[in-house]
């Protein structure tokens, strides 16, 4: 279940004083805030990101989080609460949406909704003054808020309203643009309630639950101008009025008491749940709402509301909102569940606000709907700054938002974008954007800076910057008193520590493509991708051809493994791939097995049938995931009598072609392997393409033999509302892609002796030019002589003095009289450097042995080595 609840709040309210102490985490020690970067939105807003670790289940963990602090004291800053489309509720967006709404600079996503429902926040909210929503009649619902005073206030706010007839008679307000919702016992205050709707609800139904039947008056300054009985008023309240709905003894009410052209008084009121305060909310410029306090006078407080709902002791993407002790300073908070980064749990999130600064503060909707948006210095458009939880950007009920009041200001300064480490012969385009003295963008339409280098590494023409030698330099770009500067490294072999193919372990097919990306390290630590026209490229055992970095392959015939070799600056890589063979094993225009449909609970529907796309068969598999509880799933299961088809060998990769249904569901394969357990593989844990694509799943772990029991979709319990409860998949093609066998390296013994020339090569005897011989405590023998004899190969570049060692998959790459070599594509060093006697390259024999897999054996009495 998702952090945004589906409102059976009634049941909820359970037990929160049980919860006092199950609330209070254990304080982790261990834990650790550490300043990433920080960046000022605006005059008054600064974005701070954090790296937060900690040790969970004995496991160390990291998270990214963000806090924007909002200087409260600073007037040309601003915090509002902002709600779906044009400020209006029921027309739910993004985040980011709102921000570009409202004109705000910075936003997150703000208070609980019911998904099932309008979408209206749970809580109140107070926006520019006006008043949005009410509380809800709930117990122990924070609320945030900034007075007219600029003084932020974390507390409970309860409802009180009346409805007062012309003819006297009264009755109790259940509140202002609310959804149907449950109370504290359980009870649908919807039932019997009469609640109000303002021009800030835009839709012409309100609390629609399928159960209660509403009765409404239109009211128009103070006066009844319309009634609907059992049924709703066809339009949105106006500006100068508001809608009265009612059912049961509220629509007794209104039906008794209420006649068109009668003059009504309505009244409510926000008061503090805690007695001993008093705040003036008429006066408040902004309130949000919330779900359970976290943080009160910097120490964790007791959760006020049963946090299992939301997932509270399960590390998930967060939102929260708190000020500090002075009260001069608001936090605005996320923390991401996505990837490296790990979520927090409520408990860890109490820790981690503190840490920042925070003295009291409250929980916002997460999982989810855990946006951060902000807009970067220099720039006049907001971007979503956090990695949500599941990739998208949720459309959400409301939200907080940043705004600025700056007037406008003098150029200040000067912000440089682009590459800051570029290879040789590479071009760089080089952007700016300025910002004046309140931090807000300028436009830069009519601004041309002068565009500088420092060294003679490369030239600039107009804001383009072209490398053309080796070395360091620092651009520069002027315009008035905007300043910005940027160092630039042009990189070359003697900067580079590592140079490796990043594409992963495959096997080659014709006819296909397979793009082979060149991962480059630097001795700095930085790493960049190689541009492909960089590379000088080689590629032997296989026709085909490179061409921006893409391999082509155009026949296997004849051939096991390929070799592919790519230069940069005189410094070498080379990735040996073998042939394999992809088999389609299921392709309804060929081939296939009697597939029928199944499905997890037994309330889930699913069907499987023969489709057709442009005339090719495939199989579509429905589902209809609206019913049932836990997981689902939707299955298409092959040979279901038999328990699945026995898949033949041992393939490496299951590949189909799946026609998604953008739905965010899972598809998975199910496998029965040798010990008769099952084993789920996903194609894809987030099915966010429409159309056409192919994907695999890595079975290479799996105890072979196995089979192949189904496709499936599935929706799992966690998150289940993030995904579509009801479509269909396509899929064709289902193929096994088997690796090909490397070429064995032939089995030849070299022996020799440390200080003689004679040697044995398979028990035939030669001579050497050179014998063996030792310095420094290490071993030189003459390379070209022993590789060739082992079956590998060695070229000399007589230029650079370069001697390069192939042997399988392995390459060396070494200079005379230097002591770094590169050793398929890692620089490493020897002892004693490479030298020439004899006019013959003598190398390391224990660095070289080590890198060509050879098998060295040594016999210390005679100083004898045998090499295989």
């Amino acid at each position: 279940m998702e952090l945004r609840r589906r409102l059976r709040l009634g049941a909820l309210a359970c037990a929160v004083s049980l919860q006092m102490f199950a609330g209070m985490p254990a304080w982790a020690a261990d834990s650790t805030l550490t300043l990433g970067s920080q960046e000022t939105i605006t005059s008054g807003a600064i974005l701070k990101n954090y790296v937060w670790t900690t040790t969970r289940n004995d496991k160390p963990i990291s998270v990214n989080a963000n806090v924007i602090e909002v200087d409260l004291t600073n007037p040309n800053v601003k915090i509002d609460a902002m709600a779906g489309t044009n400020n209006q509720f029921t027309k739910n967006q993004s985040v980011l949406g709102m921000v570009k709404d409202t004109g705000a600079v910075a936003g997150v996503n703000g208070d609980f909704f019911n998904t099932t429902a309008e979408g209206v926040p749970e809580g109140a909210q107070i926006t520019n003054g006006k008043v949005m929503a009410t509380p809800a009649k709930i117990s122990g619902l924070y609320s945030f808020a900034i007075t007219k005073d600029n003084q932020p206030i974390v507390d409970i706010f309860d409802f009180q309203g009346t409805v007062t007839a012309k003819d006297g008679t009264s009755f109790e307000l259940g509140g202002v643009n609310k959804t149907f919702y449950w109370d504290d016992d359980g009870n649908p205050l919807i039932a019997d309630g009469l609640f109000l709707y303002t021009d800030a609800w835009a839709m012409t139904q309100r609390a629609v639950d399928g159960i209660h039947v509403p009765t409404e008056a239109l009211v128009v300054n103070d006066v009844v101008k319309e009634i609907q009985i059992d049924t709703n008023v066809k339009m949105a309240a106006p500006a100068n009025g508001y809608i009265l709905r009612g059912s049961g003894l509220a629509k007794d009410f209104i039906v008794n008491h209420l006649k068109v052209g009668d003059k009504i008084t309505t009244k409510y009121d926000m008061i503090p749940h805690d007695a001993s305060k008093n705040y003036d909310w008429k006066s408040f410029k902004m309130l949000i709402g919330g779900s359970t306090l976290l943080v009160d006078e910097a120490k964790p407080s007791y959760f006020t509301r049963n946090v299992n709902d939301f997932n509270g002791y399960q590390p998930r993407s967060r939102t929260a909102i708190g000020y500090s002790q002075d009260k001069k300073t608001a936090y605005i908070i996320t923390a991401d569940n996505n990837g490296s980064s790990k979520g927090m749990t409520l408990p860890e999130l109490q820790e981690f606000m503190i840490q920042a600064g925070v003295w009291r503060g409250m929980v916002l909707d997460g999982g989810g709907s855990t946006q951060l948006v902000s807009r970067p210095l220099g720039e006049f458009t907001p971007q979503l700054t956090n990695k949500t939880e599941y990739g998208n950007q949720r459309a959400v009920a409301n939200g907080v938002g940043v705004y600025s009041l700056a007037p406008k200001g003098e150029l200040k300064g000067l912000i440089l974008k682009g590459q800051n480490v570029l290879f040789k012969n590479e071009s760089s385009t080089y952007q700016f954007n300025a910002y004046d003295d309140y931090y807000n963008p300028v436009d830069i339409t009519n601004i041309i800076p002068q565009w500088t280098s420092s060294s003679s590494v490369g030239t600039f023409k107009d804001n383009v910057f072209t490398a053309t030698q080796i070395g360091k330099t620092q651009i520069t770009a002027k315009s008035g008193k905007g300043t910005a500067s940027m160092d630039v490294e042009v990189v070359g072999r003697d900067q580079i520590n590592a140079m490796t193919f990043a594409a992963g372990g495959f096997s080659l097919t014709a006819g296909n493509d397979f793009k082979l990306p060149i991962k480059v390290t630097t001795k700095s630590g930085l790493t960049k991708e190689l541009p492909p026209a960089a590379a000088d490229w080689e590629l032997s055992g296989i026709q085909g051809s490179i061409k921006d970095g893409v391999l082509h392959v155009d026949s296997t015939a004849g051939s096991q493994s390929a070799q592919v070799i790519a230069r940069y600056d005189g410094y070498s890589t080379m990735v040996t791939l073998p042939v394999g063979q992809e088999k389609v094993w299921y392709d309804l225009d060929h081939a296939s097995v009697l597939t029928n449909a199944f499905q997890v609970p037994a309330e889930v529907v699913s069907n499987v049938k023969i489709a057709q796309d442009k005339g090719n068969k495939n199989i579509e598999l429905s589902y209809d995931f609206t019913k049932g509880t836990g997981t689902k799933a939707a299955y298409a299961r092959f040979d279901a009598d038999n328990g699945g088809v026995t898949i033949a060998g041992e393939p490496e990769f299951i590949s189909a072609n799946i026609f998604g249904d953008g739905s965010f569901n899972w598809v998975r394969a199910e496998f029965i392997d040798a010990n008769g357990d099952q084993q789920l593989r996903s194609f894809t844990e987030n099915m966010n393409w429409t159309g056409w694509k192919k994907v695999t799943a890595n079975i290479s772990d799996l105890k072979f033999p196995v089979k192949l029991k189904s496709i499936y979709v599935a929706n799992p319990a966690n998150g289940q509302d993030e995904r579509a409860a009801k479509g269909k998949i396509n899929f064709d093609d289902v193929s096994f892609i088997y690796k090909g066998e490397m070429a064995a390296l032939p089995k030849s013994q070299v022996m020799m002796t440390v200080n003689k020339k004679q040697v044995s090569v398979n028990d035939k005897a030669m001579t050497l030019e050179q014998a063996p011989t030792i310095i420094d405590g290490n071993t030189l023998i003459p390379i070209r002589f022993v590789t060739e004899a082992l079956g590998g190969n060695v070229k000399w570049d007589d230029a650079e003095r370069k001697v390069t060692i192939t042997r399988g998959d392995k390459m060396i790459d070494l200079w005379i009289d230097n002591p770094d070599l590169i050793v398929n594509g890692q620089r490493v060093t020897a002892e004693v450097a490479p030298r020439i006697m004899n006019n013959l390259s003598m190398v390391p024999l224990r660095l070289i042995s080590e890198k060509l897999g050879w098998k060295v054996g040594w016999e210390p009495e005679k100083q004898g080595i045998t090499l295989e």
